[in-house]
């Protein structure tokens, strides 16, 4: 007898008896198998082996039957593509089913078998159910188009899925609509590039039509595609609003949301003047109202939308202060984000309510809730003044009740308000004085350090009070340990006699005994201020302090506009854009609200012409956004890439051969190329104000190194036009290299990172040298200077006017353009002296009429002197002669491109203008160079 019997058995497994019972005749036995098979394929088991068993079972007109066959194909197609195509044939013909919903059912399936190699068998039947009779059927393949489009954008395209997509928003049927809004826009999303919803008046009809009779998350995707529209002009906007506000009584809270966020952007473009401003402003509040007596959860969401907009438009809820009264049931995160709507909205008129409110929650058992109701009493003094002195009084009550944790809140807040209303309330420092004892959270006692130290004069054991802080000053925070300093500095220079010891002692323990950087270098400071000139020393430590605003915890204004077109979603939540938390920023369009109409915003003063333009003709040389993007965003914005010189002599634009050397004839060669511009030196990548520049001073423009004059910064991009991101700067000109000098300043609430630069195609070829190096991430409020070397080398365009340099800088935030004119003559090269023998020749070889003649006024200069002031920018001076009294100076210049300009500058004795004469065979360039001639004089 063989071992063979262990490894036969008669029992024959699971899966082959399931495999036997779907072959079976019976159809019920067919059902109760599959059922079984799913139920396997739920729970975890591998029931791959029985595919080609389950694929035959959809053979079938039992719709039960059918669904659980197409749901096994779902889960398996992916592991088995090659078996899947077996099922093809049963799609196809499902798809031409005398039942509409087994034809849905098998374009919905299609849909999800997400494998490349079915895609394009299912192209016909998709074709056929987007254009069926039944509107079951079509709504459902318009989904399955964006489903395909995610497996294989290219084909969608090809095939033309898109265009009947498009035809689909016309659909009679209100569902259909709805589906394609939302396939179409999940699309878009994917590829923000692409004007999909080419969204105009006759569109947005249809849709509104739609609306009323879709399914509530129909009428979601309408809204949210209504959002993203602007309209023409007020009238079209308000007529938008009045079709949306009956969504505004829906019962699903989404549909509210999505709603007001639509009513939210349009009224930007209503005037307030307007009647129906103010109807609509009434109609957003009891919806909102009614959207918190939902579940907590839901409340919780709706108040961080209600928080966007009582930011935006306090008005809309400035009666309905008293649905935000806290409940005794409320969970946590639902209290404190009412307590913050409440501040918001305190004014006059209710401040009374609110403060009995707040006094009542500060004797609550929550901890963190306590705390903020105090907080929240600071808050409401320093905002409505009127109400100051209750605020204070209902503080020092609370202060009474000795609960350790509100007794320092109280501190904290009462120090705000110091600061706030000064010399009004300090007849409370005793009360705090004597609850000194008790504080052990750093920020009271940082507070009340703060207090003693800025009223030491009021207290008279000030001296002992700090001295008391001093005794463990090496265990305190650091928050406390600076406060501890610099009220002792503040003391001492109050009372010297008394507390000479006193400052003696905490200056050596913060310079000598701490090896904490920042307490160190303020030490130090304090040290040098109080030895070298107290007088100075008072002035600094003890200046008028500028009073604090009232909410600082406001969201910055442009990403507040951006907040609100997200109403509903996850990012009005958080209260962060989507780029912020979207991993990857797929599809992440930053959105604005519309620009308000011309009824009802003031006209802004034009803005100051940047410097180096003449007064009078400065050009519109910032373009529409439009027309930079193609240029701008098809360059790579990562480092620019140095390439060789330009080897052509002749880069053609327009109708001037700029690049062309202008001296052919005379040199004696056809093909002149312009020497490569000199290389530029490493360290000019740095950021100034380190090391020698500081000397020099590279930022003033006085003293840098060749003595090229350089004009101060101007604002080139204002904050309000970056999302808090503001630059200013000029251009230099050094030992033959050309640098942009550049101050970024971060005027927003998020830290800046990722600083990138590209530079449009333009009339001289600049281009960065180097990337934009900014070495730490910028934080709020934080300044930056740069030198961003330029090299010559770029890519030609002519612009118009000659010197407009067209700019895009990139940080992780956006995109920003700009324009602006560069002076000309950081173009003028070093080796710009001709010969005289040369310089006759091409004064007369250079036709009379691209001959220019210009006036410089008021530049009383001599002839020796603006000799010299023109050397230094590389205007040399050829020859000089005295003719009938007059002194005239023969001058030549060369720019980078090699065109020669030739010059005659005739100065009067005596007379403070003078006459110059140019001559160049670009006579384009004549223009610009006199307003560097100007530029140089005059500075």
């Amino acid at each position: 007898m063989t071992d063979s019997k262990y490894f036969t058995t008669t029992k024959k497994g699971e899966i082959f008896e399931l495999k036997a019972e779907l072959n079976s005749d019976k159809k019920e036995k067919k059902k109760e198998a599959v059922k079984k098979v799913i139920a396997s394929m739920t729970v975890g088991k591998d029931v791959s082996a029985l595919f080609p068993d389950v694929v035959n079972c959809m053979q079938t007109d039992n719709l039960e039957l059918k669904k659980l066959v197409y749901l096994y194909l779902m889960n398996y197609a992916k592991s088995q593509p090659d078996m899947a195509i077996m099922a093809v044939n049963t799609f196809v013909k499902d798809c031409e089913d005398p039942n509409p919903l087994i034809r849905a059912l098998a374009v919905r399936t299609m849909g999800c078998i997400r494998v490349d190699k079915i895609t394009e068998y299912l192209c016909e039947p998709l074709r056929k159910c987007l254009k069926d009779e039944d509107p079951y059927v079509r709504k459902t393949a318009a989904v399955c188009v964006a489903k395909l489009h995610d497996i294989n954008a290219q084909l969608v395209e090809d095939q033309g899925f898109l265009d009947t997509l498009k035809d689909l928003i016309s659909d009679s049927n209100p569902m259909v609509v709805a589906n394609a809004v939302a396939a179409l826009s999940e699309i878009a999303e994917s590829h923000p590039s692409s004007n999909l919803l080419d969204l105009n008046p006759q569109s947005i009809n249809k849709l509104l039509t739609a609306l009323n009779e879709c399914t509530e998350w129909g009428q979601i995707f309408i809204l949210d595609c209504l959002a993203n529209y602007t309209p023409k002009d007020d009238r079209e906007a308000q007529s938008i609003c009045e079709r949306v506000t009956p969504r505004l009584s829906h019962a699903n809270s989404a549909v509210v949301l999505s709603a007001v966020k639509v009513l939210m952007k349009f009224m930007e473009m209503l005037s307030k003047d307007l009647d129906y401003y103010g109807t609509l402003l009434k109609k957003l509040a009891p919806p909102l109202v009614t959207l918190l007596s939902a579940e907590p959860e839901l409340q919780y969401v709706a108040l961080r939308n209600i928080n966007l907009i009582v930011q935006k438009r306090p008005e809309i809820l400035k009666h309905e202060m008293k649905v935000f009264f806290v409940k005794y049931n409320d969970p946590i995160y639902v209290k404190l984000e009412k307590l913050d709507i409440m501040i918001r909205l305190a004014s006059q008129a209710n401040i009374a309510q609110v403060l009995a409110e707040l006094k009542e929650y500060a004797t609550e058992v929550d901890v963190d809730f306590v705390r903020k109701a105090v907080r929240a009493i600071g808050r409401c003094a320093i905002k409505v003044e009127q109400s100051a002195e209750r605020c204070v009084s209902t503080l020092l009550d609370l202060i009474q009740t000795k609960v350790n944790y509100v007794v320092q809140e109280a501190i904290v807040v009462i120090k705000d308000i110091f600061r706030k209303y000064p010399n009004k309330y300090e007849s409370v420092i005793a009360t705090l004085c004597e609850n000194l004892d008790s504080l052990d959270e750093p920020e009271a006692r940082a507070a009340m350090i703060w207090i003693v130290g800025e009223y030491a004069e009021r207290i008279d054991n000030a001296d002992e009070l700090l001295e008391s802080f001093l005794e463990g000053f090496h265990d305190e925070s650091t928050q406390v340990q600076l406060q501890l300093l610099t009220a002792i500095v503040k003391l001492f220079l109050k009372k010297p006699t008394e507390t000479q010891e006193l400052v003696q002692q905490v200056l050596s323990l913060a310079t000598q005994d701490s090896d904490n950087p920042d307490l160190r270098d303020r030490g130090y400071i304090y040290w040098r201020l109080l030895s070298t000139d107290p007088v100075a020393a008072k002035e600094v430590v003890l200046a008028e302090k500028p009073l604090i605003s009232e909410e600082t915890d406001l969201i910055e204004p442009t990403l507040l506009d951006e907040l609100i077109c997200y109403i509903g979603t996850l990012a009005s939540v958080y209260h962060k854009p989507p780029s912020a938390f979207v991993e990857g920023g797929r599809g992440v369009v930053h959105k604005t609200l519309p620009p308000r109409t011309a009824s009802n915003e003031s006209t802004e003063s034009p803005e100051t012409a940047p410097a180096g333009a003449p007064p009078g003709e400065q050009p519109d040389v910032i373009p529409a956004q439009g027309d930079l993007l193609g240029d701008l965003l098809n360059l790579d914005l990562g480092p620019p890439v140095s390439g060789p010189p330009l080897a052509t002599s002749s880069v053609q634009m327009g109708a001037v051969d700029l690049l062309g050397g202008g001296l052919d004839s005379l040199i004696g060669g056809t093909n002149f190329v312009a020497p490569p511009t000199a290389a530029v030196p490493a360290n000019l990548g740095a950021p100034i104000g380190s090391g020698l520049s500081d000397l020099f001073d590279l930022t003033s423009g006085v003293g840098t190194l060749s003595g090229s004059y350089v004009a101060p910064k101007a604002v080139w991009l204002p904050a309000m036009k970056a999302k808090g991101l503001e630059i200013s700067g000029t251009f230099t000109r050094q030992v033959g290299s050309i640098s942009m000098d550049l101050q970024l300043t971060n005027k927003a609430l998020q830290v800046m990172t990722d600083f990138a630069i590209q530079f449009n195609r333009n009339s001289f070829g600049l281009a960065p040298a180097a990337p934009l190096q900014v070495h730490a991430p910028l934080s709020p409020n934080q300044t930056v200077e740069i030198s961003l070397p330029l090299s010559t080398v770029g890519s030609v365009m002519k612009m118009e006017p000659l010197n407009n340099l067209q700019v895009a800088v990139k940080n992780n935030i956006d995109v920003f353009y700009f324009s602006t004119l560069y002076p000309l003559h950081i173009l003028f090269v070093e080796d710009g002296k001709m010969d005289r023998q040369m310089f006759l020749a091409t004064w007369k070889d250079i036709p009379n009429e691209n001959e220019a003649q210009f006036q410089i006024r008021d530049c009383p200069l001599n002839a020796e002197a603006v000799s010299s002031k023109l050397q230094s920018s590389n205007i040399f001076t050829v020859a000089r002669r005295n003719v009938e009294g007059q002194d005239m100076l023969y001058q030549s210049l060369k720019l980078t491109n090699g065109i020669w300009v030739l010059a005659e500058l005739r100065i009067q004795p005596g007379n403070p203008s003078c006459t110059l004469s140019l001559k160049c065979r670009a006579p384009e360039v004549s223009q610009h160079v006199y307003q560097a001639y100007e530029t140089i004089l005059k500075n």
